[in-house]
């Protein structure tokens, strides 16, 4: 059988690797991963439920002793204010009270305004101004009245003070000087009989580095004026009295006190 010249064996045509046209291109590779991303496996942490109880038992007492101080200033109560001046031994009248409201547990001992209407059976221990909340420490069961008497302060240096002079002693007040001054009486005079001691103020060092006390007392308001004058020049004198009394037979007078003579 006659072969073809021209029939020749085909093969497969040459294999071309990727697309066409890109040949020229790199292959993709996958990115790698950065290194940052890249963690250590972490120590295991160690848990400590002691501590954490102990965390959550200080907010719970945090937030309970927040909410107590809270509720304790929101808590108020009823108390009495002096509306009006009220004098040293002196009852205090219904009509120079009123109700003020303050904070709960402040430490005061206040008068509740549920015993206002016991109050005006005390008597004040030493004259109260207005404004002042009333505590128990500035009334007592007992006193004398100075309604109608004079209220002078001395200031006594020290040694005129009497030892044991106490609120509500009886007192007689003398001029100690016999230098030429301008008040009435003389040295060793008698200026008041039966003054009452309303307060007596801790002795205080004046800028001389000398002690001093304050005393309030009550007088006549005849002898007010002599012996305002003598204690404001610092030469009056003080004598304790037996409890309740006076001097007998004797008066404030303009100079030595003379006997035979009295006033109330």
């Amino acid at each position: 059988m006659p072969h073809d010249r021209d029939a020749r064996p085909t093969s497969a045509p040459p294999f071309t690797r990727g697309l066409a046209g890109a040949a020229d291109q790199p292959p993709a590779w996958a990115e790698p991963t950065a290194p940052g991303a890249r963690r250590l496996p972490g120590r295991p942490r160690e848990r400590k439920p002691a501590l954490a109880a102990l965390a959550v038992l200080l907010i719970l007492g945090g937030a309970l002793a927040a909410g107590f101080l809270v509720l304790q200033s929101g808590q108020r109560v009823a108390a009495i204010e002096i509306s009006a001046p009220v004098g040293a031994g002196q009852r205090i009248p219904p009509g120079a009270m009123q109700q003020v409201q303050i904070a709960a547990g402040s430490g005061l001992d206040y008068v509740p305004w549920a015993e206002a209407s016991q109050v005006s059976r005390f008597f004040t221990v030493s004259a109260i101004p207005p404004g002042t909340l009333l505590t128990r420490a500035m009334v007592a069961a007992t006193g004398t009245s100075v309604t109608g008497k004079a209220v002078l302060g001395l200031a006594l240096k020290d040694g005129q003070l009497p030892r044991g002079l106490q609120d509500g002693d009886h007192i007689a007040i003398f001029q100690v000087s016999d230098a030429q001054e301008t008040c009435p009486g003389g040295s060793g005079g008698l200026l008041t009989s039966n003054a009452l001691v309303l307060a007596i103020g801790a002795p205080a060092a004046t800028s001389g580095g000398q002690a001093q006390a304050d005393v309030e007392v009550a007088v006549n308001p005849a002898d007010a004026g002599a012996v305002a004058c003598n204690a404001a020049n610092g030469i009056v004198g003080i004598a304790m009295l037996p409890a309740g009394g006076a001097i007998p037979n004797s008066t404030a007078s303009s100079g030595p006190a003379s006997p035979g003579a009295g006033t109330g």
